[in-house]
């Protein structure tokens, strides 16, 4: 580099450009020009080596002025490319930060001018703004979890309630109410009635001979299990009783315990700490924290008689989502409510279609596949579904099985289609009778798919292998998982195409990290954020599971599985986790403005509707997905892909 003085600029040329970036825009002129003042500049043409790894003593701080540069490690005869820094982005952070020498390699790829700013005086920058020194420290996590979800909620969802974000705030240990109360499993219900009444409460914890809690009975239990049965009031509890008790831990959030109760339709949990039970929290404690609660339009949907009542509030779930994302929401937390919501919605609907068909003729499940099987339903939601049931040799009975489940599945899917979820343009639904078959068949299916891949089956396996009980039989279900995870595990070939398939995905990313969109049509300016994004990673997960036996759906618990069994390390997990979180939160805020706007939800993004926070951490997730698929090539061998 050559001396201050030849590389010295003009102030005012440095101070133009640094307060259009982050995070120098966000700190005070008066600084930013002292900044300024300390600036130089210097020209790197193409191919130089700006930083040997382990050897440049790194003495400035660079921004890229003009052009670019990769960042790549050097292990024994491997080269593992790391990064593409463009106009606006930095390097030499890292190792001023920890006072080591280079950690990393960095080459100009094309002609390159760079602003350089004296160690101390970056370390300076640091010291004096905590803004700065954040925006450098933190990890990728922080910035989404924190800055970047913060942002695009307060931007773009404007507040309809007063809530403090209770949900996802507030530990159940802070706002559980009353006090503890017990009773022997001997007691009556007469006499577990008049301990509830005279102290106010709405359950009582059950104790066997040596005081350990063994049940719960709550008043919702004596009204609906002795009173509407006519059952003797002197009754020991322990007949009406509920056990195991449900615990939650003090610690666990609010919207965890509700979640909980909504899945196991219950209106109390027991608050454990250190291993004792030490408080109840009912979803009343909720509901009075929390004005605007999932609870009331879950009650609804238990509580409705006819199917024709469950269409208006199917309609209504997006609205509680929106409650969800304005209180601050992380992208599973809204997913995992989304796909709750709609697990009862189906399971009130098929409920009550069973009592206007009857009994089914053989056991069965509905099949629920792709982003309901993963449970990561957004607001646009096709449906992907199927029937399973069991195989029988006796011909009649399976003539009148394929009878029953063809007038039931058609039924159900227009039911399903008026609740507001569309029909799958490629028909995979339980209305298709290649799609409503006996467990052998299915079996055939799948072994069929792995042992002689093609391209069409590859694509099923996209939306297949996916799949998860929604209602009925959960044993036949189970037994495909297990026959499926077996079979796929073997297939190497399968696993191979399905490799290759998933490498076809690309970030919309060029070469120097500008978003590549549409150039022209209904949508010019804009990229499809699930295609070219949310594809790869879903796609990852599941091949990295079924490669290694694991039987979970949902995206973000396959990759905790394969980092918890030492299949992916932990640094490239919480990284692909990261990035997976922050583009479904951008996805979910996309389609509820969308929906808000009357316009049908969809995944097309226009880069510059987005913050500058946001575009840049976009471009961080795209990269991480550029490190999963150089794993991937490894992984298979896929060196040419």
């Amino acid at each position: 580099m050559a001396n201050n003085d030849l590389n010295a600029i003009p102030a005012d040329v440095a101070l133009d450009f640094l307060t259009g970036i982050l995070p120098f825009k966000e700190i005070q002129r008066t600084e930013l020009v002292r900044l300024s003042r300390k600036c130089i500049i210097d020209f790197y043409p193409e191919g130089t080596l700006i930083f040997r790894q382990g050897e440049t003593e790194v003495s400035h701080f660079y921004v890229i002025q003009q052009g670019g540069v990769k960042t790549y490690r050097v292990e024994g005869d491997e080269i593992s490319l790391k990064d593409y820094r463009g106009k606006g982005e930095y390097f030499g952070a890292l190792p001023i930060i920890q006072g080591t020498k280079a950690n990393l390699n960095v080459e100009a790829v094309e002609d390159t001018f760079c602003f350089l700013f004296d160690k101390q005086a970056f370390l300076d920058l640091l010291t004096s703004n905590p803004a700065v020194s954040q925006y450098y420290l933190r990890t990728m996590s922080a910035k989404m979890a924190g800055m970047v979800y913060s942002h695009a909620r307060q931007q773009k969802i404007m507040p309809r309630t007063e809530g403090a974000l209770y949900l996802f705030t507030a530990q159940v240990g802070q706002i559980a109410k009353g006090e503890l109360y017990s009773a022997p499993v001997t007691t009556t219900v007469r006499e577990a009635a008049a301990i509830m009444s005279e102290k106010m409460v709405g359950s009582l914890l059950l104790t066997d001979s040596v005081g350990g809690i063994t049940g719960i009975v709550t008043d919702k239990d004596i009204r609906s299990k002795v009173v509407a049965q006519g059952v003797d009031f002197n009754t020991r509890v322990e007949k009406i009783m509920s056990s195991p008790v449900q615990t939650i831990s003090s610690q666990a959030i609010c919207f965890d315990a509700l979640l909980k109760m909504i899945k196991e339709k219950i209106h109390h949990l027991a608050i454990e700490q250190n291993g004792n039970i030490t408080s109840m929290i009912t979803t009343h404690d909720i509901m009075v924290t929390q004005g605007t609660s999932p609870l009331y339009l879950f009650r609804e949907i238990l509580a409705q008689r006819t199917i024709e009542g469950l269409y208006p509030l199917a309609h209504r779930i997006p609205q509680v989502v929106r409650s969800l994302i304005e209180e601050g929401a992380k992208a599973n937390n809204v997913t995992r409510m989304i796909a709750v919501l709609n697990d009862h919605v189906l399971d009130r609907l098929l409920t009550l279609q069973l009592d206007k068909f009857g009994k089914a003729p053989l056991p069965w499940a509905w099949l629920l596949m792709g982003s309901e099987g993963r449970r990561e339903q957004t607001f646009k939601t096709d449906q992907d579904n199927a029937i399973i049931y069991a195989d029988t040799e006796d011909q009649s009975l399976k003539a009148e099985a394929e009878r029953y489940f063809k007038a039931f599945a058609e039924s159900a899917i227009d039911h399903l289609v008026k609740c507001g979820y569309p029909l799958c343009p490629g028909e995979i639904m339980a209305s298709n009778l290649k799609w409503r078959q006996p467990l052998s068949l299915w079996k055939d299916y799948f072994r069929k798919w792995c042992r002689t891949p093609t391209p069409e089956s590859v694509l099923n396996s996209l939306i297949f292998f996916d799949f998860k009980s929604g209602f009925g039989a959960a044993d036949l279900v189970k037994e495909l998982k297990g026959e499926v995870s077996a079979t796929a595990r073997k297939s190497d070939i399968f696993l191979l195409w399905l490799a290759k398939t998933t490498l076809a995905s690309r970030p919309p990313l060029t070469f120097f990290r500008n978003f590549i969109v549409e150039k022209d049509g209904e949508h010019k300016n804009t990229f499809d954020l699930k295609t070219r994004g949310l594809v790869f990673i879903v796609d990852f997960a599941r091949l990295m599971a079924l490669k290694h036996g694991i039987t979970e759906t949902n995206t973000l618990n396959r990759l905790n599985l394969l980092k918890e069994n030492q299949y992916l390390s932990e640094t490239l997990c919480i990284e692909i986790i990261e990035a997976y979180e922050f583009l479904m939160h951008l996805r979910l805020i996309h389609q509820l403005q969308m929906l808000e706007a009357d316009a049908a939800p969809d995944n097309h993004i226009n880069p510059k509707d987005l913050t500058d926070l946001e575009r840049q951490t976009l471009k961080e997730a795209f990269l991480v997905i550029g490190r999963l698929q150089d794993f991937l090539k490894k992984e298979f061998h896929l060196t040419d892909q």
